[in-house]
């Protein structure tokens, strides 16, 4: 909006801006902790990101060796490399058809992304997009049953679509596990030097430049709050955006916000650690994520337990050591962690044992570099984020009824029945992810209306 010359005034409800892109000393001086997002494979395939000077304002990616490990209980490991043939290279028998699946895909993923991350219209490449929609579809079980046969393959790709915080049974299950896979090829699984309130700050530090205008601390609990202005954009959830916005709209269109389904909740720990996680397969330790649950059975019956209100005993876990590609995370010699498992939502179940026990599991002694740990509850996510309700990190469920149509069914899912009233938020397309796309896609609407 400010590029296009609007002046742009920014409401933001905590002290610091960024939501899920912040980071702090959670356990120890010297220790940054990612709040939320860590590792950010959509960031660089988003065309908004792209067109951006983020650089010239301080945002430095950083890149693992790996973007992805999936260790086993023999010691070995399936691993997501950047190149099809090094992650064919650990699928064994699997090899050829996981360069099958994925070869054509990569070769034209960047055209891919920008046609299929926003809300449905035309494609400018119908034919790619309708070839990976044919894969997309299916649930994440479906798929690596009809292409894999051995446990390393299949466990590498229940852990890519466990990201879909979706029973992995469930129809567009797969198009996580896609999306996650070929980005991590296109452009790897960065992370952002100095933690993810680099992003943030990046972010806002551009927009300053443009004559935009923070104001930190502002939480809006009504419309009627905001100063006037031609249009507004809330990056809430769908449920406070009736609370905001409600008197503004048809009663319809309410019920729909009200019918919106929020997905499963997180359980999250940060720990400060005496030295690298001692993984059994070494090469999990050059891994900026590592996934945690072994085979593709056992992660799908920890995401269907959940999906069934259930905490598993062996919980599916995603983890992350940023301090491997980026020194600044932790002092000499020292190293931080990051991880989180899916409970359902608005939990108050203690998970810590149970992850860490994951963690053990392929790192034997893990626990003995424990310097220092630190808990956010589904609770404690939402308490300091209000967009993740219950503890869903995701803005709402992203299954097929509310993939392309979330928050309701309109053919401009930003716009609103109330003139110059929009949202921006993950509760709309593409959905969840660190890549600006809901909030570029919700701007080029409003600026559509503003030029009328």
């Amino acid at each position: 909006m400010a590029r296009a010359g609007c002046s742009v005034l920014v409401l933001e409800a905590e002290d610091e801006p960024g939501g899920g892109t912040r980071s702090s000393e959670l356990t120890l001086p010297g220790f940054i902790h990612d709040l939320c997002s860590a590792v950010h494979p959509m960031a660089q395939v988003s065309a908004f990101f792209r067109a951006l000077p983020l650089a010239d304002h301080g945002l430095e990616w950083r890149h693992p060796p790996i973007p992805l490990a999936h260790p086993l209980d023999d010691g070995s490991a399936a691993l997501l490399e950047r190149s099809i043939e090094g992650t064919a290279a650990t699928l064994g028998g699997d090899a050829d058809a996981y360069r099958r699946l994925m070869a054509k895909l990569t070769v034209h993923a960047a055209a891919l992304f920008d046609d299929a991350l926003g809300p449905l219209r035309f494609p400018r490449h119908p034919v790619l997009l309708a070839r990976f929609g044919w894969h997309a579809i299916r649930s994440a079980c479906g798929l690596a049953d009809a292409w894999f046969q051995g446990r390393p393959a299949r466990g590498l790709w229940a852990g890519l679509a466990g990201h879909s915080m979706l029973p992995l049974e469930q129809r567009v299950s797969a198009a996580v596990a896609l999306t996650l896979a070929l980005a991590g090829h296109h452009t790897g699984w960065p992370v952002a030097r100095g933690g993810s309130r680099s992003i943030a700050r990046a972010l806002v530090s551009y927009l300053r430049s443009l004559g935009g205008e923070i104001r930190t601390g502002h939480r809006v609990e009504s419309i009627d709050a905001v100063p006037s202005a031609r249009v507004v954009l809330f990056d809430v959830s769908p449920i406070h955006f009736d609370r905001m916005c409600g008197p503004r709209f048809p009663d319809s269109y309410r019920r729909r916000l009200q019918r919106f389904r929020h997905g499963p909740g997180v359980y999250k720990l940060d720990w400060a650690l005496s030295g690298p996680i001692p993984w059994t397969a070494t090469a999990c330790g050059l891994a900026g994520t590592v996934h945690l649950g072994g085979t593709l059975e056992e992660i799908a019956d920890a995401e269907r337990a959940v999906g069934l209100g259930q905490h598993p005993e062996r919980p599916y876990v995603l983890l992350a050591q940023q301090g491997i590609c980026d020194s600044s995370r932790a002092p000499e010699g020292k190293q931080t962690g990051w991880a989180y498992c899916h409970v359902p939502n608005g939990s108050t179940v203690d998970m810590t044992e149970r992850i860490e026990a994951q963690v053990e599991r392929f790192a034997p002694g893990f626990r003995s570099r424990i310097l220092a740990r630190h808990v956010l509850t589904p609770l404690e996510m939402e308490r300091r984020n209000a967009n993740y309700v219950g503890g869903d990190i995701g803005g709402g469920a992203v299954d097929l009824r509310q993939l392309f149509t979330r928050p309701a069914v309109r053919w401009n899912p930003y716009s609103t029945p109330a003139q110059g009233i929009y949202l921006c938020s993950a509760s709309t397309p593409p959905g969840p992810g660190v890549h600006g796309l809901c909030g570029y896609f919700a701007a080029k609407a409003a600026l559509r209306h503003l030029c009328k």
